[in-house]
């Protein structure tokens, strides 16, 4: 009789460690949950940022392709729509010194900026030379 009733008070021990255990895993799996979403979202962003990138990058080709037959356009363009995003250019100074400015922004509402001081050659078609580049200033 006295050995079942020692059994009694291990297993009462042994339930209770198990319930620490238990929890103790609990919390891990919870903060290694957390941290894993924070990563994901971080990556989320990482790759919409890059999107918006690309877009404000596209913007800046476009308008160099316009420079490229006219090398008097300074229209520039509002809001024209690119992978699901769209992109604004603008065009100041004066010939043959002129700033280019491409806001990229893209589908989920991220925004990059890239502007490029450049010197447009005399001669049809007319060479952009990049002097600087600056992205998101």
């Amino acid at each position: 009789m006295e050995d079942m009733e020692v059994g009694f008070r291990n297993s009462g021990t042994v339930l209770l460690i198990t319930v620490f255990v238990v929890a103790l895993l609990s919390a891990v799996v919870i903060g290694m949950l957390r941290v894993i979403t924070e990563e994901i979202q971080v990556m989320r962003n990482q790759v919409c940022s890059a999107e918006a990138m690309a877009t404000g990058e596209a913007g800046l080709n476009d308008a160099f392709a316009e420079l490229r037959g006219d090398s008097s356009w300074t229209a520039g363009f509002a809001d024209k729509p690119f992978n699901g995003g769209s992109y604004t250019v603008t065009v100041a100074g004066a010939l043959p010194n002129l700033t280019i400015t491409s806001t990229g922004t893209s589908a989920q509402g991220f925004v990059a900026r890239v502007a490029a001081d450049t010197t447009i050659g005399t001669n049809s078609p007319y060479i952009i030379r990049i002097d600087a580049l600056r992205v998101n200033e």
